[in-house]
């Protein structure tokens, strides 16, 4: 079977639907949404190009038969993906019909069904294993997540991801940590500057660093120092940073950190967003204990399993 293409003649929303409310800490957290942008969509025809080839040699076993499927969670976790399968199918067979049973961002437990699919089965067959396959990375994380946002309930303190995603997946990674109920961080270098470790060393510093972005970025731009240590982190609140992420500090010395860095700013006529990072997964209600107003962590994305789901074929119907 060979690659159809959306632009002939198959209508697309401008977004996808949105995840439900996560409402986990103080305050709700929006639904999280992703747009179906032409970039996604030419994302999703060249992995289902990179699995097709040349036409799937299998299409002419079940040619001109109509089928059914049905998604079928493995494990317990929280589903994402489901907004992009009917997409995904409409590129092979423009008529597939879809039912979700299951929103992103929702709880699953094993053995429940979580999609219908009605449509050509050489198309149900074809785009079977790679919309699985994001489906169960994307479900993969948006559990991750959900277990470390759960040990922040009632702290006040948001979970953040990282840049630390795989290339090309970025947009929908970050959208499986919205689903697991966390917030993004930077998606890209030209969201906010962040200054770390070698940009001071090779400007000569936190205030020349902050004081060069300062006069070269946007005025809503927002300035973040990476600070490795207490006199790091004193200099960037006195440098006018917008954010001071704290890196590898210990939750204890987070404690006795954070309340110095607040009364410092307060002196300066100004507030800073105080953001931990190098973190022990483990550790997060430690963390939150300590007065800061962040966590970061790529724990979602570089130790996540995928959440194991299967696709199971129904007899074929009329």
């Amino acid at each position: 079977m060979r690659l159809l293409a959306l632009a002939h003649g198959q209508p697309a929303s401008s977004s996808i639907p949105a995840c439900p409310s996560v409402t986990g800490s103080k305050t709700a957290v929006p639904a999280a949404s992703l747009p179906l942008t032409p970039q996604l969509l030419e994302q999703l025809r060249s992995w289902l190009a990179e699995d097709l080839g040349r036409g799937d040699l299998s299409a002419a076993a079940v040619a001109g038969v109509s089928a059914q499927a049905h998604w079928l969670a493995k494990a317990p976790g929280v589903f994402c993906g489901g907004v992009l399968v009917e997409p995904l199918f409409r590129l092979l067979d423009p008529a597939v019909q879809l039912r979700l049973l299951v929103a992103d961002g929702e709880p699953v437990g094993a053995g429940q069904r979580l999609l219908e699919l009605h449509g050509t089965a050489a198309a149900l067959v074809a785009a079977e294993r790679t919309a699985l396959n994001l489906a169960m990375r994307l479900s993969g994380i948006a559990t991750a997540t959900a277990a470390l946002v759960a040990q922040l309930e009632g702290t006040g303190v948001r979970l953040a991801d990282t840049r630390k995603t795989t290339p090309g997946l970025r947009v929908l990674e970050k959208y499986a940590v919205r689903c697991g109920g966390g917030l993004n961080h930077r998606l890209g270098l030209d969201d906010a500057a962040m200054l770390k470790e070698n940009h001071l060393a090779w400007s000569g510093g936190v205030g020349p660093a902050i004081a060069a972005v300062r006069a070269a970025a946007p005025w809503p731009a927002r300035v973040i120092v990476e600070a490795e240590t207490a006199i790091e982190a004193e200099a960037a609140v006195r440098a006018g940073a917008d954010g001071v992420l704290l890196d590898e500090f210990s939750p204890a010395e987070l404690t006795a950190l954070v309340p110095q860095l607040r009364q410092l700013a307060a002196t300066c006529g100004r507030s800073v967003v105080l953001e931990a990072s190098g973190v022990q997964p483990e550790l997060l209600s430690a963390y939150a204990a300590s007065g800061i107003d962040l966590i970061s962590s790529s724990a979602p994305m570089t130790r996540a399993p995928w959440l194991d789901l299967s696709m199971r074929f129904e007899p074929a119907w009329a």
